[in-house]
C-alpha cells in the first residue's frame, strides 16, 4: 500500500489519481480530506502532519509514502516522529517533495533551511528514500484566477523575468514512477519545466486559451508585496519576491530529470493553462 500526504494538494491529488489508474492500492490523506477528494473506490483518512500520531493507523501496513513537505506548516513538522511513525507502520521506501530552494537558497529559513531539515531526516531514516526538488509551479497562476474571472486582468511584478516553472501533474508523475519503480534509491531529481516563461507570456498563455484579451499590468515590487503579505509572512513574501525578481543561474536552469524518470519532456505552461483553463473563465 502507499499513502500519499497533502492529497488534497496540487500535486498530492494528481498523484492519487496517477497511482489508482495503475492499479495500486493507495491511501490518500490530509487534514481536511473528503471523498470528493479522490476517485472513486480509493481510501482516505483525515490525518495532520503536524501530529505524527494522527498517522499511525494511516501509515499501519504501508510499504511506501509520498511526503509532503508541509508546505505553510513545514516549520511545524517533527519530521523524525514522522518516519518513525512510518517505519513502526512497515514503511520502506520515502519520497520526499523537498524543494529547489535546499540547494539554490541554502541561507533562506523560509525556502532553504526547513527543507533541509526534513531532508536530512530522510536521509537518515534508514528507509529507501528519494527527493524531489522542484521549483515554482504553473499552478501558482491561479493567484490570478479571480482577476482573470472579473476583469480579464493579471497584476504581477517582474512581468519580463522568468522562471522555468513546472507543471504539479508531471512532479506527480514522476513520484508515481519513483514511488512504483526501481533504480531510484538515493536519487535527488530538480524538477522544472522544458522553458523559462515569465509572467507576461504566462498572462498571455493563459488568454490564448480562453480565447479571450487578458490584460497584464505589471506591479512595483512593493504593491507586489503588499499583496503577498495578506496570505504568506514577511520573510516568505520577501524571499518568494527575490527569486521572481534576482533568480540566481540554478533557478534559471532547466533541468533534463523530469524527462530522464518519465522518457518525455515535461510539459509547457500553455499545455497546464489549455488543460485547467476552467479556473479562470
Amino acid at each position: 500500500m502507499i499513502v500519499v500526504t497533502g492529497a488534497t494538494g496540487n500535486v498530492g491529488r494528481s498523484l492519487v489519481r496517477a497511482l489508482a489508474a495503475q492499479g495500486e492500492q493507495v491511501t490518500a490523506t490530509s487534514r481536511g480530506i473528503s471523498a470528493a477528494d479522490v476517485p472513486e473506490h480509493v481510501e482516505y483518512t483525515r490525518a495532520d502532519l503536524v501530529d505524527p500520531e494522527s498517522l499511525r493507523p494511516v501509515l499501519d501496513g504501508a510499504d511506501a509514502l509520498f511526503l509532503q513537505n508541509g508546505g505553510p506548516s513545514a516549520h511545524l513538522l517533527r519530521p523524525q516522529d514522522i518516519l518513525d511513525v512510518a517505519k513502526a507502520g512497515g514503511v520502506e521506501r520515502v519520497v520526499l517533495l523537498s524543494s529547489q530552494g535546499v540547494a539554490t537558497r541554502p541561507g533562506s529559513a523560509s525556502h532553504g533551511d526547513t527543507a533541509r531539515t526534513i531532508e536530512e531526516a530522510v536521509r537518515r531514516s534508514g528507509m529507501s528514500w528519494t527527493i524531489l526538488r522542484p521549483g515554482g509551479f504553473h499552478s501558482n497562476a491561479y493567484a490570478w484566477s479571480e482577476s482573470v474571472r472579473t476583469r480579464r486582468t493579471v497584476a504581477a511584478p517582474f512581468a519580463d523575468i522568468g522562471l522555468p516553472t513546472i507543471d504539479p501533474d508531471d512532479i506527480a508523475e514522476v513520484a508515481s514512477a519513483v514511488l512504483r519503480g526501481d533504480g531510484h534509491a538515493g536519487r535527488i531529481y530538480e524538477l522544472t519545466g522544458p522553458a523559462i516563461t515569465t509572467p507576461r507570456r504566462r498572462a498571455q498563455a493563459i488568454a490564448d486559451a480562453l480565447g479571450e484579451p487578458v490584460r497584464f499590468i505589471e506591479q512595483t515590487r512593493e504593491e507586489a508585496l503588499a499583496q503577498m503579505l495578506q496570505f504568506m509572512p514577511g520573510p516568505v513574501a520577501e524571499t518568494t519576491l527575490t527569486i521572481l525578481g534576482e533568480p540566481t543561474p540554478a533557478e534559471l536552469r532547466i533541468s533534463a530529470d523530469v524527462e530522464q524518470v518519465l522518457g518525455r519532456a515535461p510539459r509547457t505552461f500553455a499545455d497546464w493553462a489549455r488543460r485547467y483553463i476552467a479556473a479562470f473563465r
